[in-house]
């Protein structure tokens, strides 16, 4: 089994890196299932049904979300329309959307995708990632032994914990949310593949892909401050997963490009 996970898509810029680059590397790699942390595709903040279409057009298979998940009201067409998007499972069970799934790969066999959003630093208040991960998998694992965990978490204690709290329990624990990537990918003992944090895919030349000036100015004046998307050169970072027949990791590397868009 053969898996691209892609970092957190930033605005436009990283929507049309995605649209040019993606179909490049599904050549390369001739992946079969490509994910994509979607939460910051739609202007930075949240997904829309048209940005969730034109992601899906330009090669991505399963959606994840995070912490902006709610930015838009439309998300919950979405997620109605959609059952590939993908928001945090650790949200109230009354909330509206899947948050995890069994996705039919190109080779026929399913595999089984969980989004997670961490507590440290980000949502307290949701329920422990730890214990719903634990409840999610057992039913991910009836059906199939390869499973994905998409952890949107901010605390590295927290995304390397779960990992191996998980560590022979699933496939991959890829975390996301901090838009830089880690340089820390390795394969943990009972085979779960893994990586700190996979990045972003988006302006390079910015503050996690929002304009410099404008992050740099709410760091010194502590007041709000309207965020818009940087231009300029854009980097897309993902991962590339091979897994065996039962569903380890046997080989995880870094994907990261740069380029400057016209």
């Amino acid at each position: 089994m053969k898996i691209i996970f892609l970092g957190d898509i930033v605005g436009r810029p990283g929507r049309e890196l995605v649209k040019t680059l993606l179909p490049e590397l599904i050549q390369q790699y001739a992946p079969d299932l490509t994910v994509a942390n979607g939460e910051n595709a739609a202007g930075g903040f949240g997904l829309t049904l048209e940005v969730a279409d034109e992601l899906f057009h330009s090669g991505v298979d399963v959606i994840t979300l995070g912490n902006h998940t709610w930015k838009h009201r439309e998300i919950d067409q979405v997620l109605d329309r959609y059952k590939q998007v993908l928001r945090p499972a650790n949200y109230p069970p009354e909330t509206p959307g899947e948050s995890a799934g069994l996705f039919v790969a190109k080779n026929g066999y399913p595999v089984g995708v969980l989004s997670l959003m961490g507590q440290v630093y980000l949502e307290p208040t949701l329920d422990c990632p730890f214990r719903v991960a634990k409840e999610q998998i057992s039913l991910l694992k009836e059906k199939t032994p390869y499973v994905l965990v998409d952890f949107h978490a901010e605390a590295t204690s927290e995304k390397i914990a779960l990992a191996h709290y998980l560590d022979g329990l699933v496939s991959a624990v890829v975390g996301t949310h901090t838009h830089v990537a880690t340089a820390d990918e390795r394969i943990l003992p009972g085979g779960t593949g893994y990586i700190t944090d996979v990045g972003m895919c988006g302006p390079t030349d910015s503050v996690l892909g929002v304009k410099k000036e404008l992050a740099i100015q709410k760091f010194i004046t502590k007041r709000p401050v309207k965020f818009e998307i940087a231009k300029g050169p854009v980097e897309l970072n993902g991962v590339y997963l091979e897994l065996d027949e039962q569903g380890r990791t046997k080989r995880i590397d870094r994907i990261n490009y740069r380029k400057n868009l016209k």
